[in-house]
């Protein structure tokens, strides 16, 4: 709708024109792109030891990327990876995979893993933009054993990646973007890797094959980390988080990206309310040093707030008790997500969420017993 106002007022029949038709696209039920993707890859079999890091850092110049991370990878494991541009997460990648070695620190790599890494350069690396588009999937293998034991050519799988018997011998520069990240993700999955990287795969996929992805994911037998800003994405297919939080630090966080807000949530309203206090504390101080200073008078006295009610002075010593409770449950529970979360997902998210609704609670009783205890 932007664009066709941009165009002269004097031509004013076009600019009608074109409103009309996009009104009609606008009623046209929407239709899926022609196809479905299907990912169907071979497997291989993965060891108890994946990656282990034990103290990692890596600077460059003055500057820490990741400062003392250690972390042990395990077969099931599905990490995601967060953090601003330009912060250390591609070169947290980096070390995994091999290509950069850390200043300090230990890396092993158990002996049956198989990388397959799929960003947003690899596939633009030595790459033969005159290659056809089917030589360039047999590079890797020209018959594939699926995980159900049939065996298809790499003519077939390209075929239930939507490329066309006539797009599979044309060159790859006539591709588009998205098809280009189609196929090298094709590739990558057809190498049976059993630890995949996934670097912002949600950039240049259609959403079909995003869509597909994600199921296979579920069913993916090996390890998954992923680096990505897409929170949808990252609910759907994480169940840990590593957070590049600043100077090299990188925290781990218990489930996905959701569960990771409300942490972030929960500890910035605890850090608040830590500000608060003093604040608090700090002006009724210098109410009562000011009250002191006044002269007293019968008209300063009627200004007084009126005394606590009955059912006033009630809830005043009942949140007197209440709120010391709260906060020893609260931090209960920071404690047991924080350092001994529950394994099963379900349990885990409840769990969040309780400390969620906890701090909210808490919240309110403060406000509200400040309120009566300067009426007290």
């Amino acid at each position: 709708m932007e664009w066709p106002k941009r165009g002269p007022k004097a031509r004013s029949t076009k600019q009608k024109a074109r409103i009309n038709r996009i009104q009609a696209m606008q009623e046209q039920a929407f239709k899926q792109a022609q196809g479905k993707v299907t990912i169907t890859t071979p497997g291989r079999r993965i060891g108890e030891k994946v990656i282990e890091l034990e103290g990692i850092y890596k600077a460059y110049g003055d500057r820490f990327l990741i400062k003392d991370f250690t972390y042990y990878f395990n077969p099931e494991d599905r990490v995601g990876i967060i953090g601003p541009n330009g912060i250390g997460k591609s070169t947290l990648m980096d070390i995994i995979t091999g290509r950069v070695e850390p200043d300090a620190g230990r890396r092993e790599i158990g002996v049956t893993v198989q990388f397959g890494y799929f960003d947003q350069h690899s596939d633009d690396l030595h790459l033969n933009e005159n290659q056809r588009v089917i030589d360039y999937l047999k590079d890797v293998a020209e018959l594939v054993k699926t995980v159900d034991g049939s065996v298809i050519t790499a003519s077939q799988i390209l075929e239930r990646f939507l490329f066309p018997p006539n797009q599979q011998y044309a060159p790859i520069h006539k591709l588009s973007g998205g098809e280009r990240r189609r196929l090298f993700l094709l590739r990558v999955l057809m190498a049976a890797p059993n630890v995949l990287i996934l670097d912002e795969p949600t950039n240049d996929l259609d959403v079909q094959t995003l869509s597909v992805l994600e199921d296979y994911l579920e069913d993916f037998n090996g390890c998954v980390i992923v680096v990505s800003h897409d929170r949808y994405f990252l609910d759907r297919t994480v169940d840990k988080i590593f957070a590049f939080e600043g100077e090299g630090q990188i925290r781990e966080y218990p489930g996905n990206y959701s569960i990771y807000l409300d942490y972030r949530q929960a500890a910035e309203t605890a850090q608040a309310e830590a500000t608060q206090v003093p604040k608090v504390a700090a002006s009724k101080a210098a109410s009562k040093t000011k009250a002191e200073q006044l002269p007293s008078s019968p008209a300063i006295a009627a200004e007084k707030p009126r005394k606590l009610s009955y059912k006033e002075r009630q809830e005043y010593e009942r949140l007197e008790t209440a709120i010391p409770a709260w906060e020893a449950e609260k931090a209960a529970l920071e404690k047991r997500l924080y350092h001994d979360p529950p394994s099963n997902f379900s349990e885990l998210q409840s769990l969040a969420t309780q400390l969620a609704e906890l701090a909210a609670t808490i919240d309110q009783a403060t406000a509200r017993w400040l309120e009566l205890a300067e009426r007290a």
